[in-house]
């Protein structure tokens, strides 16, 4: 299975490196037919109103959403929630109202404002007992949830990782941390992608990229904090 990163602007490198330390298959995407032949999608923290208008005209909004039809795993951090969203607010826009919830930009303060604080409610199922890091850099806060989006875990009373069907989001910076759970939540629900979304792969697939596999013990992964942009706060 092959992981494509939206690489227009933001942090994509960094989901690229989680992404490879756990074993996947990883490309950069810039074009529309780029994106149709992967198997999930990763959209990067950044600067939403930058992304947006890097993608007029280019057709990459309806291929993330032909993804999202087909059943494509996709995972969204900050910049990239709002991306999903489907009211925003400070200011107020639209986003591509694939991810029932509305977010506020900036909803914790600015540039200086960013911490690193743990999570709360972290669902155990999914991610043991130890607790989930939070990186915050601009971040947004969900509003509004629909009645299909599901908490995995919050800041205070703020949803901060919520999943809807296929679609995983954050609205933290879980690739700056060396704790990879969250990316290999993700590249689990590759293992069941369906055959409709394998479909729609470009017939240029490369045939030098391998399947997406976790590796072994991945979950329980130390925590190992690299965010040079937070502060830590208690």
């Amino acid at each position: 299975m092959l992981v494509g990163v939206l690489a227009l602007q933001g942090d994509f490198q960094a989901h690229g490196d989680a992404l490879r330390r756990l074993g996947a298959s990883v490309r950069e995407v810039r074009t529309a037919e780029e994106l149709r032949s992967v198997d999930g999608i990763a959209l990067p923290g950044g600067e939403s109103t930058t992304m947006r208008k890097l993608m007029e005209g280019t057709g990459l909004d309806e291929e993330i959403a032909a993804g999202v039809r087909a059943g494509k795993p996709i995972f969204a951090t900050c910049a990239g929630v709002i991306l999903l969203a489907q009211e925003i607010s400070n200011p107020h826009g639209r986003g591509l109202g694939l991810l029932q919830a509305g977010v506020v930009r900036n909803a914790y303060g600015r540039q200086l404002d960013s911490t690193i604080v743990p999570l709360e409610n972290v669902r155990s199922d999914l991610f043991g007992d130890r607790a989930l890091e939070g990186v915050f850099i601009r971040a947004p806060r969900l509003v509004a949830l629909g009645p299909d989006v599901e908490v995995l875990a919050s800041r205070g009373v703020d949803p901060a990782l919520v999943r809807q069907g296929n679609i995983l989001a954050a609205t933290f910076h879980p690739e700056l941390s060396r704790d990879d759970r969250i990316h290999a939540l993700f590249l689990s629900g590759l293992e069941a992608v369906p055959q409709r979304a394998r479909d729609t792969q470009s017939t240029e697939e490369n045939p030098g990229d391998e399947q997406a596999t976790l590796v072994p013990g991945a979950l329980e992964r130390p925590e190992r904090p690299t965010a040079p942009e937070a502060r830590r706060t208690a």
